[in-house]
């Protein structure tokens, strides 16, 4: 007779230790990955970080140079207005005629300073409009002649650099004969 073999059978509680051997093979893997990758990430972020802080330094260094030295290129063409002035100077006592030639030609190297270096002047007009934002009033005075609200007389010029007002010009500004002040 032919005895057929029994099926072997797995015993339930082997079969569940050998699933739950594979789950914990699989989840130490998968912690293992994580763990490389959290490190991976920790050192990406460190690297970030101290860039950054380099780039902070490095920008503040540069941010105090330029406040430190930002006047150096107008000064240095300033320099030589002083030393023409002081020529102008020690020259006044022996040759008064020659003084007026030297104080024009040091004010022209003056305003040729000012204009490479964006400064513009504000010198308003008789009769031009009043504009709070450009001219200082000085003083309102009644007049027949000009309308209200306009320049009368430039008290002193004004300066503007790249735009941005400097000084304002200072002016006298006209009201209506009778109108209070």
């Amino acid at each position: 007779m032919n005895k057929e073999q029994p099926a072997q059978s797995v015993d339930p509680a082997q079969q569940g230790d050998a699933v739950a051997i594979d789950a914990e093979a699989e989840l130490k893997a998968a912690l293992a990955e994580a763990q490389q990758q959290a490190a991976q990430s920790r050192d990406g972020y460190l690297r970030m970080a101290a860039e950054l802080d380099n780039l902070r330094k490095r920008s503040q260094r540069d941010l105090e140079n330029a406040h430190k030295f930002a006047l150096e290129r107008f000064l240095m063409e300033l320099l030589p207005v002083r030393d023409s002035l002081e020529m102008g100077i020690a020259v006044a006592d022996t040759a008064a005629a020659g003084l007026k030639e030297g104080m024009d030609m040091t004010l022209k190297l003056l305003v040729t300073v000012l204009e490479r270096s964006g400064v513009s002047e504000l010198s308003p007009a008789k009769g031009e409009n009043f504009n709070p934002e450009l001219h200082e009033a000085m003083a309102l005075q009644e007049s027949s002649e000009a309308r209200p609200g306009t320049v009368l007389q430039m008290v002193q010029k004004g300066y503007q650099l790249n735009g941005r007002l400097l000084r304002p010009a200072r002016v006298i500004v006209a009201k209506s004969s009778g109108a209070s002040a």
